[in-house]
């Protein structure tokens, strides 16, 4: 197959969206199809063009697969009003290259992956003009999350235009996929036709995380001397409800056992180390090589997984695929019934959003229980290689792009992750 793809994020951009959709790309190379990518440069999390990304359009062949890297306006400190100019601008900018792609390259697919919700129209115009199918594959619904962190304000004439917009690009395209169960029932509470709707998780990397028989080289040339340390790893915004950590270590400041450890980088991270400034029990550091993510995350005895309450089922956090693969229990903040707290059962503890005691007392649970840590810990490592097993959910990805361009029915695979009919 030709596919042709719109992705906002991709390598070398290592934590959230560009890990999957660069993942996805360089294996539908590697399993012999042919790729061509229409890609921003580098800039997340510290939104800010990576050095040696500037300048106009690029494009290069990485991984057998076709990059072309289109300008777009990065804001310092991405406002609402900020984040939609930066959206807007990668479409205008993507624009002409993925035009000339579609008619030259001549595709049978044509995918984009949201965000960017903006330039998807674009890709679904691509199709058309080329005669291929096209397929929306969504990671974040990013009006609801907007309005869920404080980005837009719900009631007023902005807010139903961008609901009313979502719903029409969400039913433009032949096939609608997302990442868990719950996104993808919200698609099918947009109008989505149950047969056009795919489930297309995100996967653990397990080849490179596994648990650690040893301690993590990160102990020493971090100094950290306690027994235990919480770790979270990843990005630093507003959908993150973070803030919830640092009451954690104040909570459990006594315990001279427990280090935090906080890992990443984002907008809202020079004003959580200030208010964390005094707290002896908690360390920031920045984002680490994506070699030594195994490393990294096998430094926890437990990891934390903050989330607000309104994002829950509206985004599916990414980095807790690899938490599951370092083998490690999971705390999250999620409410009993949401798809955070499903995901998690039997491999964590859910406690609920906003409630900094609750989630410190689940953290002392898992320290100081070592049957259940053992337990949850062999539960996550298995649930990694089973549900958020790259090769079936790529492989169930192939299958479905050719039963779209072949206009056959797909066969139901509901019992296979990464491929299943909803």
């Amino acid at each position: 197959m030709k596919i042709l793809v719109l992705g906002l994020n991709y390598a070398p951009e290592e934590i959230g969206i560009a890990a999957y959709t660069t993942g996805m790309c360089e294996d539908l190379a590697a399993s012999g199809h042919q790729v061509r990518v229409i890609a921003a440069p580098p800039y997340y999390p510290q939104w800010k063009i990576f050095p040696g990304f500037g300048g106009g359009w690029r494009r290069s062949r990485e991984k057998d697969v076709d990059l072309t890297r289109c300008p777009l306006y990065v804001p310092a400190a991405p406002s609402g009003g900020k984040r939609l100019i930066h959206h807007v601008s990668f479409a205008l900018s993507a624009f002409g290259p993925l035009l000339k792609a579609a008619l030259g390259f001549k595709p049978d697919v044509v995918m984009t992956v949201a965000p960017s919700l903006i330039a998807a129209p674009l890709a679904w115009l691509a199709a058309r003009l080329s005669g291929a199918r096209s397929w929306l594959h969504i990671q974040d619904f990013e009006v609801e999350a907007a309005f869920a962190t404080g980005l837009l304000n719900d009631g007023n004439r902005v807010a139903r235009f961008a609901r009313a917009f979502e719903r029409r690009v969400v039913n433009l395209f032949d096939r609608v996929s997302s990442i868990s169960p719950e996104m993808c029932r919200k698609l099918t509470k947009m109008g989505v036709a149950q047969e056009r709707i795919r489930e297309f998780r995100n996967w653990a990397d397990i080849s490179r995380v596994s648990p650690l028989a040893r301690d993590s080289a990160f102990r020493s040339e971090w100094n950290i001397a306690t027994r235990h340390v919480a770790l979270y790893s990843g990005n630093i915004a507003n959908k993150q409800g973070i803030e919830i950590v640092l009451e954690a270590a104040t909570l459990l400041r006594h315990r001279d056992d427990l280090t935090f450890v906080i890992c990443g980088e984002g907008p809202n991270r020079r004003p959580l180390e200030e208010r964390a400034a005094g707290l002896p029990n908690i360390l920031f550091r920045d984002l680490q090589p994506a070699e030594r993510l195994g490393e990294l995350l096998g430094l926890a005895t437990v990891h934390l997984l903050p989330q607000k309450a309104d994002a829950a089922d509206l985004v599916l956090p990414s980095k807790l695929t690899n938490m599951l693969a370092s083998g490690r229990p999971v705390v999250a903040t999620a409410a009993p019934g949401t798809g955070l707290a499903r995901e998690i059962e039997g491999v964590g503890i859910a406690t609920p959003p906003n409630d900094a005691a609750a989630f410190s007392q689940a953290i002392e649970r898992l320290i100081d229980d070592a049957d259940e840590w053992g337990h949850l810990s062999a539960s996550a490592r298995a649930r990694a290689m089973t549900v958020w097993n790259r090769q079936h959910i790529i492989g169930g990805l192939i299958e479905d792009m050719k039963a779209l361009c072949s206009r056959l029915a797909p066969m139901d695979r509901t019992s296979e992750p990464g491929g299943r009919h909803i």
